[in-house]
């Protein structure tokens, strides 16, 4: 039975709610984050590609590594930036934007978990920071003003969407004339079986809801988008997920670039 857009939805937002609630390090599929690398350093975080130094220089509680990668490593940002986060959760990504645009720029982090837009609030908060503004809302239904956005960013939230399209449309709008996406993902290279599509443990987990290589690229053209460029990288931590369905073999962690 194919599971509704609102059936998916709240198997993600119970997941990550009760993630934020407890503060946890991992996607908790199990193995720490089904995001992670496998790395042996401190935290997931470092094993995608945040460096200590980094993580430093943010808030603690935004420590929620619950990505397949380092968007805001590749995304160029500048001094006086708009940055929107599609899924910020706890903030980890817009705080580390927040570093690179300054006091000058602006920060939108969108997410559609009560819990984590709460989490990501206080930190901002009693940081001092009034250039970060964190949203409730989801990213099929932006709450952004249109032409209004530099650079979109994102960390492995793209794949728990039930409507990808709209997400992509949606973020066509907000986007300037010339503004870039920067996400990080994780997409299929073989189809996913259907009793892994329907599993809710598994979508929710960054497994079963994502779009085959293809699939991605077409979406974000017929959104609109030009310049799209989707790089395939090592990602030894997915088949640690669920190792009984061999998920290695069905996707894989990308980088994905694309311009308005």
């Amino acid at each position: 039975m194919k599971r509704s857009h609102d059936e998916i939805r709240k198997a993600v937002r119970s997941r990550y709610g009760k993630l934020a609630s407890s503060k946890s390090t991992g996607c908790g599929c199990g193995s720490g984050s089904c995001c992670d690398s496998g790395s042996s350093e401190k935290t997931p975080a470092h094993g995608v590609g945040y460096t200590k130094s980094e993580l430093k220089q943010v808030p603690i509680l935004s420590h929620m590594p619950l990505g397949s990668g380092h968007p805001v490593a590749i995304s160029n940002l500048k001094p006086g930036d708009t940055i929107l986060d599609l899924g910020s959760g706890a903030g980890l990504d817009c705080f580390l934007a927040r570093e690179k645009v300054g006091d000058s720029g602006n920060v939108i982090g969108v997410d559609m978990t009560p819990e984590m837009i709460t989490l990501a609030r206080k930190s901002a908060e009693e940081s001092g920071y009034e250039n970060i503004d964190f949203r409730l809302g989801e990213i099929e239904n932006l709450p952004v003003a249109d032409t209004s956005i530099d650079v979109i960013i994102s960390n492995c939230v793209i794949n728990l969407s039930p409507d990808k399209s709209r997400v992509f449309e949606e973020s066509y709008r907000v986007l300037k004339k010339g503004g870039r996406l920067c996400l990080s993902d994780i997409l299929a290279i073989n189809e996913i079986p259907d009793e892994v599509r329907e599993n809710m443990n598994l979508y929710s987990s960054c497994i079963g809801g994502a779009a085959l290589i293809s699939e991605m690229e077409q979406m974000l053209k017929d959104a609109g988008f030009s310049k799209v460029q989707i790089k395939v990288q090592e990602h030894d931590g997915i088949s640690k997920c669920s190792p009984e369905n061999e998920m290695g073999r069905y996707v894989v962690s990308a980088m994905i670039e694309a311009e308005k």
